[in-house]
């Protein structure tokens, strides 16, 4: 199938939602032809004459970290704890508004508030699926990181928590929870949000798999 229908962001931004299998000419075609938001992701050496024809714009540039247990660099600090005891009410105030780097933030012809409200989603299905751990700093609650499966998919710091070089002890205290079962952990973030690539790289992680994300809205 050249498109799979993404309905979590259909409920959100009240129109077909759609990621496209590939950037081939049939594709690209039923893309201007049939009304709805397109996505197609595609290698960033690729040429991207096609997509600019067909009225696609590009949105990010997303590449996945990596690290193995073995590879994995921890900085611990005694002062930082993780639960996945945290509610809804708790972390969306944190979540709301945080990516800034968020593809769907940064595509102009989508509303940035509903922008937000897709992510505050996403993290209410993570909560209910017990994917979300809280991180504390003495007690206090800083941020939250989601893991699904051994993917870090989603994660943010109060703006109190940021720029105060405490990432590391935040990142550190999920992974090594995830590696008490997992041997490999990865995740996918901007090319440009380098304090999030500064910290995967300090941590041991490495970089692969980048992809330039388009974008395409047909009314």
């Amino acid at each position: 199938m050249s498109r799979k229908p993404t309905p979590w962001d259909a409920a959100v931004f009240a129109v077909p939602t759609f990621e496209l299998a590939d950037a081939g000419e049939q594709t690209l075609q039923m893309a201007i032809t049939q009304p709805g938001h397109y996505t197609v992701k595609v290698d960033p050496l690729a040429c991207k004459k096609a997509l600019h024809d067909y009225g696609f714009y590009y949105c990010d540039t997303l590449i996945e970290p990596y690290c193995s247990k073995a590879r994995f660099k921890a900085f611990a600090h005694t002062e930082v704890s993780v639960s996945k005891a945290v509610t809804f009410a708790q972390v969306q105030p944190i979540c709301h508004g945080a990516f800034a780097h968020g593809r769907f933030q940064r595509d102009f012809n989508l509303d940035r508030v509903k922008a937000d409200l897709r992510y505050d989603n996403w993290l209410a299905a993570l909560l209910a699926e017990d994917k979300v751990y809280g991180v504390f700093f003495r007690g206090d609650l800083a941020g939250f990181i989601a893991v699904d499966g051994n993917i870090l998919v989603l994660h943010a710091l109060s703006a109190a928590y940021r720029g105060q070089g405490l990432s590391k002890y935040f990142w550190t205290a999920v992974c090594q929870a995830c590696f008490a079962d997992l041997e490999v952990l990865k995740s996918s973030i901007s090319a440009t949000n380098i304090p999030a690539l500064n910290l995967y790289a300090s941590l041991g992680f490495q970089f692969s798999h980048p992809v330039d994300v388009y974008h395409r809205l047909t009314p």
